[in-house]
């Protein structure tokens, strides 16, 4: 029984984390998203503003990227 329940907790622990992550992942990629998407419309070298982003080669990946070093300096 014991065995059971500490399965359930690290199961329960699992789900937190992943939506922890979604939760931070998801804003931050909307916001560097639009940063990329208005200096691609103005015609700037927007990869230049996001870390992780110098050597993508498309803008998705690019932000992505960015997020990704992003949220590895805050957690």
């Amino acid at each position: 029984m014991a065995n059971t329940t500490s399965f359930e907790t690290h199961k329960s622990s699992d789900w937190d984390e992943r939506i922890a992550f979604v939760l931070i992942f998801v804003p931050c990629f909307v916001v560097l998203l639009s940063f990329a998407v208005v200096g691609q419309l103005i015609g700037m070298r927007w990869k230049s503003w996001l870390p992780g982003a110098e050597n993508m080669p498309n803008i998705i990946s690019g932000v992505k990227a960015s997020v990704y070093t992003f949220m590895s300096h805050i957690i």
